[in-house]
């Protein structure tokens, strides 16, 4: 065998079968394995010296071999196990990264006992239980602040002597909700026209205006108020009658301008005159338009050329306020007007006027 041969069955570590070269290679490699030593840590001579006079054999390592690929057969038969419960039952993979919150049953085989125990220690905690510091990272974030917040109004009321102001007490008798929608794809200038159409109408008129009317983008403007309508039901108490029927009670959760209305609660005979509106009746205070951000949308030309579009994005937010605050603003307008019309002189065609420029004879 050339010498060449030789090098490339030594490369290899195979065993030369050649007479010819005193080239002596075992046929299994020894591996090299030791432990990380730290700073200040003496080296271990005698498990060095073990190591390097005792050499794996053949057979152990062959042994340790099927033990790994038996590990390996076994994990990976355990995850097709998990993956085929998991899309049986329409669970998420293992890979993903919402598969620790899985419950139990699909995570692993527990026993009732112990999916008994995990189920009381999810359990929540009661009030009496509970941490105060952590709690108050939450509740109370700065503590100097809100005290030195709640000393400038205790001081603020002694000082007022307990008097309320005008905009406490509508806070305290009027109720209002503000709601803010998400950015519709259209513009300002065709969502604006929508917003003062709605503005100063009753709540049941503007989602029946929004329903037939013929813009793309009345629609989503009808879904917003019947959100906000719910949102105002719901956390301000808003539109609910003391006296009110069943039927009146399962007409709030319905869409005012698919149901049948009430009697009283068409548009032409709340106008009627005589006919006084329910105090607790919603209608739309204010309506304005928010900007949004602009997107990137792609325009192909001819000869291979393109323009980037930005689509606009626009909200809108309305002020829901009850029947009786538009009675009180329009009373204190009417009160204005009379106060203005008293202090002013009223006028008379011949006035009286004093004589002026007198003089001891006659100018004529």
């Amino acid at each position: 065998m050339s010498q060449q041969a030789v090098l490339r069955h030594i490369c290899r570590g195979k065993p030369s079968t050649s007479l010819s070269s005193s080239l002596s290679i075992s046929t299994i490699r020894s591996f090299h394995s030791t432990r990380p030593q730290h700073a200040g840590e003496q080296p271990d001579t005698k498990s060095k010296s073990t190591s390097t006079a005792l050499a794996p054999s053949p057979t152990a390592t062959a042994d340790k071999l099927k033990k790994v690929q038996a590990k390996v057969q076994a994990q990976m038969k355990d995850e097709q196990e998990d993956a085929s419960a998991n899309f049986n039952q329409g669970g998420l993979a293992r890979s993903s990264m919402f598969y620790r919150h899985l419950t139990s049953d699909l995570n692993a085989k527990l026993t009732p006992a112990e999916r008994e125990q995990k189920h009381e220690a999810e359990k929540e905690v009661p009030l009496s239980e509970r941490s105060a510091t952590n709690m108050a990272q939450a509740l109370n974030p700065k503590p100097v602040a809100r005290s030195r917040w709640q000393r400038k109004m205790v001081i603020r009321h002694i000082q007022r002597e307990g008097q309320l102001t005008r905009e406490m007490e509508i806070a305290r008798t009027e109720r209002t909700h503000t709601s803010r929608s998400h950015f519709f794809k259209t513009s300002m200038k065709k969502l604006a026209p929508l917003t003062r159409q709605i503005a100063g109408k009753s709540l049941d008129e503007a989602i029946l205006q929004m329903r037939f009317s013929k813009k793309k983008v009345a629609k989503d403007v009808r879904e917003h108020l019947l959100i906000a309508r719910a949102e105002a039901i719901t956390s301000k108490g808003m539109g609910l009658k003391e006296d009110r029927t069943e039927a009146q009670s399962k007409a709030l959760v319905k869409d005012p301008s698919v149901s049948k209305p009430l009697p009283g609660q068409t548009p032409i005979k709340t106008k009627r005159k005589g006919v006084t509106p329910d105090p607790t009746e919603i209608y739309v205070s204010e309506a304005w338009t928010n900007r949004g951000s602009y997107g990137r949308l792609p325009d192909y030309r001819a000869r291979g050329r393109m323009n980037i579009m930005r689509p606009p994005h626009t909200g809108m937010t309305v002020v829901l306020k009850e029947e009786k605050t538009k009675t009180r603003i329009a009373a204190e307008k009417e009160a204005k007007e009379i106060k203005k019309r008293l202090q002013k002189k009223i006028w008379v065609q011949l006035p009286d006027r004093p004589v002026t420029m007198q003089r001891q004879h006659l100018l004529w």
